[in-house]
């Protein structure tokens, strides 16, 4: 695991710096397309190939069954922005500039990305590759730092604030920088998987990076067709949820169709995974009713740090390459996947950019998962922020500054269920000290009760 990064100045990437040259991932010398598609509040139990029984997803069914499901993929953090940021620059919360949903002004977009930080999306392009992100950005508007085309992205095309994108009919979308506008009766999705089908047959010739950060199934709940759910005898919320993630899967069907078509199947990772877990709780219409806790397997949900809404429904597909039918319970974190999509591209990564991830080559192709001290987590959310760490199969969770530990073995306890911190002092002394050991501290983000960080300021103000 990387040492601790002292000072948060050393924490953000400097891309003019360039390192050594990771060493090509592909089975062959030609650099492989590489997909990344998040879905936006999906969790695990949504699926079919999890166990799902009411919502039909059989070209997700397929993608698992043609390359490998992934039972411990963490997200970066619970809720959108962080959760991405730690995708797009691989550190763990703890180290990342952005560590929560905070917007600018109403619906002027997120805490930018500082001008240091790199992206996967630099690294890549400085390899050679085509790049684009389609669908949902949140990590800032075009005029900031964090503009998407700023950050490595050739093309963007999409919504960037996510309070905007929480409308599947909005009055307008961006195509690069540029506003265009909507008669509010256009289903959104449909405009972005077209952009994202003719963008992939403009650079067929390769090689080529798609995020393609898709809003579904993100409340608000609403889809431009119910399907097969049309008569059901369910509420309006459950068939427009189903319908949402049945769009979901179609819509990447035709993804993988058009790759097949292209013949870049065995040119071509796909990785697919949940952004931070659902958004409902276990006992709510959506969370109950389609049981997306997988009977009781995961607890939480979307704003927590417990495992359900930390681990993700997450795919890999790459025929040749990535195994067909795997299931592994081995666990990795959003923040491996820049370090992996460097070394497959062979991509030059700054020296000075810090990442807390490790490449996951190896692991997709088949072999074990790289072994790390911990993975860490944060979130300053709510009234307070909230930490968690997990250590082999010791999982901690910290419920804010001043809450006692729990202490949860994963390996017996998936469902975090009984809390073993009294009877294991030593592992929560170790805990709390992984967990100190893991942040550095950042005055956006101090680790105290918001009410209490509000009184010190106006102490320091009079």
């Amino acid at each position: 695991m990387n040492t601790l990064i002292r000072f948060a100045a050393v924490a953000l990437c400097s891309f003019p710096m360039l390192g050594k040259t990771a060493p090509a991932g592909s089975q062959s010398s030609e650099k492989p397309n590489i997909v990344f598609i998040l879905a936006d509040d999906l969790a695990q139990g949504d699926l079919g190939c999890y166990g799902q029984k009411l919502i039909k997803t059989p070209r997700l069914d397929r993608m698992a069954a043609e390359g490998t499901r992934y039972m411990q993929a963490y997200c970066g953090t619970t809720v959108c922005a962080p959760s991405r940021t730690s995708l797009m620059i691989g550190q763990h919360i703890g180290h990342s500039p952005v560590r929560a949903n905070r917007e600018i002004a109403r619906g002027a977009g997120q805490m930018p990305l500082p001008a240091e930080t790199v992206t996967v999306a630099q690294i890549l392009k400085s390899a050679g590759y085509a790049t684009a992100c389609m669908g949902k950005w949140g990590m800032g508007m075009f005029d900031t730092t964090g503009s998407p085309l700023k950050k490595g992205f050739d093309h963007f095309f999409g919504y960037n604030c996510q309070r905007h994108a929480h409308s599947y009919y909005p009055t307008h979308l961006f195509n690069d920088d540029k506003q265009f506008d909507l008669d509010g009766k256009t289903y959104a999705q449909e405009l972005i998987e077209k952009d994202v089908l003719g963008w992939v047959r403009q650079h067929k010739d390769g090689p080529f990076f798609l995020y393609y950060a898709v809003t579904l199934p993100h409340a608000k709940y609403e889809i431009d067709n119910l399907g097969q759910y049309q008569d059901k005898p369910w509420t309006a919320q459950q068939k427009a949820y189903a319908a949402m993630v049945t769009r979901l899967d179609s819509d990447v069907g035709r993804l993988l169709d058009l790759l097949k078509e292209l013949k870049l199947d065995e040119k071509t990772l796909v990785m697919l995974s949940g952004d931070n877990g659902s958004s409902q709780p276990p006992n709510s219409e959506l969370g109950k009713f389609f049981d997306q806790s997988m009977g009781g397997k995961l607890r939480g949900f979307k704003r927590g740090l417990y495992e359900g809404g930390l681990r993700q429904a997450a795919l890999a597909r790459w025929p040749g390459v990535v195994p067909a039918g795997r299931v592994s319970d081995e666990p990795w974190a959003f923040w491996d996947f820049l370090p992996t999509a460097a070394e497959l591209a062979g991509a030059k990564i700054p020296t000075t950019c810090k990442t807390d991830g490790l490449s996951l080559v190896t692991f997709l192709k088949g072999g074990p998962a790289p072994q790390r001290d911990y993975f860490y987590w944060e979130l300053h959310e709510a009234n307070h922020p909230i930490q968690a760490v997990r250590f082999g199969n010791w999982k901690a969770v910290r419920n804010g500054p001043g809450a006692d530990l729990e202490l949860f073995d994963l390996a017996k306890d998936g469902a975090e269920t009984t809390n073993l911190a009294a009877s294991q002092p030593a592992l929560v002394a170790k805990a709390a000290a992984l967990m100190k050991q893991a942040r550095v501290d950042d005055p956006n983000w101090p680790m105290v009760e918001k009410a209490k960080a509000k009184g010190k300021k106006a102490n320091k103000k009079s």
